[in-house]
């Protein structure tokens, strides 16, 4: 007896844990447009650092290329 009622309990409760995700994935309009804002955010935020990141490469470059012309000039000197 106590097979049966442990067998119908744990039938029961993996039941009840399968049903749940289900429903959870269900999502409505105003929560695909506030997750694809959110998206959106995210991908500029990470665009702008990237885009910062070139810039500050880009002027270093420039130091350097000005740095070694400087040099070169005062060489041929």
């Amino acid at each position: 007896m106590k097979r049966i009622f442990a067998f119908v309990l744990l039938l029961v409760a993996l039941s009840v844990a399968w049903s749940i995700p289900a429903q959870a994935q269900r999502t409505t309009t105003a929560e695909n447009m506030r997750r694809s804002r959110q998206e959106a955010k995210q991908q500029q935020k990470v665009s702008k650092k990237l885009s910062k990141k070139q810039r500050k490469a880009m002027k270093k470059y420039d130091k350097a290329r000005r740095s070694a012309a400087k040099k070169a000039s005062r060489r041929a000197r």
